[in-house]
């Protein structure tokens, strides 16, 4: 029976709902602020989340919704521009605090660095997002209390495909059986899946009706002592919130 070794965080929707507050009104001042009269709202923002990647999200976008627009020549820069301008906002966004942990995210990541299980992050969003949510809502020093960071542009396909968790593994020398993801949508569960890890489902108001067969549990959060999850999809046993215990018997299960 293999020892859990390591959790394995996404970042957006799954340590904070991040998707809908934080990105999604970053773009949209990122637009503005450029002159264009773009507006993504919140179902708009839910069908484009189909699409990983900030800067493909864009791209996406001009060429279903904006068919009229007539890109500069340089259209590369154009994009990596107004994703830069948007990174801005957002951190601007997280800096004031008004987007906190999912319950349960704070306590379970504290729990498992006083049990000495490594941390580490596997996202599509940008690296300094990562850090600027990490700081604002842990503390300073908190971004060195994960093993690894990948995040962004790191691995050339992006999830679904597992290129960001097999980096993960590969870096921290690290077997898929040994680690456990928590992740918030179909796409991240593909990702883990494909790089053999198990997986446990946090779901949100974007992923909340998308399909999981792959995971070994899906739970509306994590949870906390005075506010129970409720589970969607699997067996949590008599547990009423996500703690090192019950991550240990999903991961042997």
């Amino acid at each position: 029976m293999t020892k859990l070794r390591a959790l394995i965080f996404d970042v957006d929707g799954t340590l904070a709902n991040t998707e809908q507050d934080g990105h999604r009104v970053a773009f949209n001042r990122a637009f503005a602020e450029a002159g264009y009269d773009w507006n993504w709202s919140v179902s708009l923002y839910g069908e484009l989340l189909a699409v990983a990647g900030g800067k493909e999200r864009i791209r996406y976008y001009l060429k279903q919704y904006r068919p009229d627009f007539q890109p500069p020549a340089n259209f590369d820069e154009f994009i990596a521009n107004l994703h830069r301008a948007k990174t801005h906002h957002y951190q601007q966004l997280i800096a004031t605090g008004s987007i906190p942990l999912r319950p349960g995210v704070q306590r379970l990541i504290k729990a498992a660095r006083s049990q000495g299980i490594r941390l580490a992050i596997a996202t599509t969003t940008a690296p300094t997002n990562v850090t600027a949510l990490l700081q604002h809502t842990l503390g300073d020093e908190s971004p060195a209390w994960f093993d690894l960071i990948a995040a962004g542009d790191i691995v050339p396909a992006k999830k679904p495909a597992p290129d960001i968790y097999n980096y993960v593994l590969r870096q921290m020398d690290l077997p898929p059986h040994d680690g456990l993801a928590i992740e918030d949508s179909d796409q991240g569960l593909i990702a883990a899946a494909q790089a053999g890890i198990t997986t446990l489902i946090t779901v949100n108001n974007y992923t909340k009706d998308q399909d999981f067969p792959q995971a070994v549990l899906v739970l509306n959060h994590l949870g906390e002592p005075d506010q129970p999850f409720t589970v969607l999809a699997g067996d949590a046993g008599d547990n009423q919130y996500v703690d090192i215990e019950l991550l240990n018997h999903l991961h042997h299960r």
